[in-house]
């Protein structure tokens, strides 16, 4: 009696094994975030050598999401014009309420050479923009990474 109680007793096993395989990933399919939109809100030259420059950027970021996203970091880059300009990283911690937003305060480097091609290119022309776009990670300790991309224009005053 016994020999026929074990291959039950498996089988049942396997069977429950295989919901619970089944509810996990239904719950993790549950878990896709849509991607923060972040822009641009403001940039400030903290230094300036000869070899490179370090910016002050503000972001914001918004969670289109109806969960909190604690954030324990970010990296990001910044093309001005189509053109690479500025690399930074933050490990500032902040947390992004369900439907809200907030501003990272974040630094970037960027390369004489990227900004000598910026000021030929406002040189040239009359612009009184510059187009930008800003492409990273948003890095959080319980949340699968999360990317994200946008584009935009930064306004330049008019010198005279």
């Amino acid at each position: 009696m016994r020999t026929t109680i074990v291959p039950v007793v498996q089988r049942t096993a396997s069977i429950l094994m295989g919901v619970v395989i089944v509810m996990l990933a239904a719950g993790c399919a549950g878990l896709r975030l849509q991607s923060p939109p972040v822009t641009l809100v403001s940039m400030n030259v903290i230094e300036a050598s000869l070899f490179e420059q370090r910016f002050a950027f503000k972001l914001r970021v918004q969670n289109p999401n109806d969960i909190d996203i604690p954030l324990t970091g970010v990296s990001f880059e910044i093309k001005l014009n189509d053109q690479p300009f500025a690399k930074g990283v933050s490990n500032k911690p902040v947390s992004l309420p369900p439907l809200g937003e907030a501003v990272l305060e974040v630094t970037a480097v960027s390369d004489v050479s990227s900004l000598l091609r910026r000021i030929r290119e406002l040189r040239k022309g009359n612009r009184g923009s510059l187009s930008y776009h800003i492409k990273g990670r948003l890095i959080s300790g319980s949340l699968p990474e999360i990317t994200f991309e946008n584009s935009g224009t930064i306004g330049i005053p008019v010198i005279r």
